[in-house]
């Protein structure tokens, strides 16, 4: 398991397909839940908000139909009170030209705040470390100014237009190591 910190925030890699799908079960058969996660002083109950994982709930079929060795999701913990915060991760792993796509989703209560730059900002130099890793990627709706923000502060730029049919225009965005 990959722990990162930040002085706001634990960052824990979801667990394996088995725990995903439970976690998602839990996820979508409860209005909030807690759940043990394993931090780096053990298992610990976390408390999972009815809005978790933000937009990123959409991520899960993707997750649940991955290879069950892969991960590549971290859970977002406010450290203080153990409240997870949002999901971050990529979307499979690196292409053929070395992109790695990523995405987040954050619980509406914790946008604004600069959980999402934090989190980023700690995950970056985890995903350069992965083999293959040449660029990183992200898409953002073109009505979605925060998210676009979100990236432009950790080194971001457009380098493209994509279309999404749920949410329409969207800017392209990548990344190369310092």
């Amino acid at each position: 398991m990959t722990f990162l910190e930040t002085e706001r925030l634990l960052l824990a890699e979801l667990p394996l397909k088995i725990a995903r799908q439970r976690l998602a079960q839990q996820r979508l058969g409860t209005p909030g839940f807690l759940a043990e996660v394993l931090l780096p002083a053990g298992p610990q109950a976390v408390t999972f908000p009815a809005a978790w994982p933000g937009d990123a709930l959409g991520f899960f079929p993707g997750l649940l139909t991955r290879a069950a060795e892969r991960s590549g999701q971290f859970i977002l913990i406010r450290r203080h009170d153990l409240c997870a915060l949002g999901l971050m991760g990529d979307k499979g792993g690196p292409d053929a030209n070395g992109d790695l796509e990523i995405g987040y989703g954050l619980n509406p209560d914790a946008w604004n705040q600069g959980y999402a730059s934090e989190a980023l900002r700690a995950l970056l130099p985890h995903w350069y470390a992965q083999s293959g890793v040449s660029r990183v990627t992200a898409q953002t709706a073109t009505s979605n100014p925060a998210s676009a923000r979100v990236l432009e502060k950790c080194g971001f730029v457009v380098v493209g237009e994509s279309w999404d049919e749920e949410d329409g225009p969207l800017l392209v965005w990548a990344t190369t190591p310092d």
